[in-house]
């Protein structure tokens, strides 16, 4: 369960793969639909997706290094790691401007790396719990604050949050180029077949990269638009 060379044998949309996908839409629209009475036990829920993220990150560094796995790719600089960061904040600081952020990133594209994970093992391998675990607990995070604290995004915040993803992206890149890394994949696609599988190299990788961006952000905002507009609210900065 726990070693780097056994069960290496994920398949994509085999049963694991569908069950636990299908688990994880059961309990997001538990989240939603069971607010009323889950609502008493709003702090229990925000504590468990907190420490469930941090003992994903923090056991998934020391599984690499026990298994001779870690080296500087195994840094927390992915889009799902700034997620976590964002949610870590947002635990401790209400902040409306910082969930704009994470709403466009910590939605969305874990949910798509879900669909089509960048993972070798199979259930029930240790690697494969705390992927689907690790990526779930951040579009549930979103989903509680949303839900249980009020957060709202107005639709600027799609070209905001577009701009600072970008901002991101430019350290990121060079870091990539100084550490021999692909922090946010800007280097390459992941290494199994996934969505950017099929993005093309060079200027193209790039360009595609851009546009999906803008194209998951749109997406990402269509629930929250539809949401504002059936409370009739302005959302300008306030939760």
């Amino acid at each position: 369960m726990f070693s780097a060379t056994e069960m290496r044998t994920f398949e994509l949309f085999s049963v694991p793969h569908i069950t636990v996908l299908l688990i994880f839409v059961a309990i997001s629209f538990l989240l939603i639909f069971f607010k009323g009475y889950l609502k008493p036990r709003q702090s229990v829920i925000k504590w468990v997706l907190f420490w469930a993220l941090v003992i994903c990150e923090v056991s998934g560094q020391i599984w690499n290094i026990a298994t001779d796995q870690w080296d500087v790719g195994s840094l927390p600089l992915q889009l799902c790691s700034f997620s976590m960061f964002l949610i870590i904040y947002l635990c401790f600081k209400p902040n409306p401007k910082v969930f704009y952020v994470l709403f466009f990133i910590g939605f969305l594209p874990p949910i798509l790396s879900m669909v089509t994970p960048e993972l070798f093992y199979q259930f029930p391998h240790y690697s494969f719990l705390r992927y689907f675990l690790f990526h779930s607990a951040i579009a549930w995070s979103v989903l509680y604050f949303i839900v249980y604290e009020g957060y709202r995004v107005p639709i600027k915040a799609i070209w905001t949050g577009f701009l600072m993803i970008n901002a991101l992206a430019v350290p990121i890149f060079f870091i990539n180029i100084l550490l021999g890394t692909n922090f946010l994949y800007l280097a390459s696609p992941t290494e199994s077949e996934t969505i950017l599988s099929f993005f093309g190299t060079g200027i193209m990788y790039y360009i595609n990269l851009e546009i999906a961006a803008v194209i998951v952000f749109f997406i990402s905002y269509i629930p929250m638009a539809l949401l504002v507009k059936r409370e009739g609210r302005k959302v300008e900065g306030s939760r």
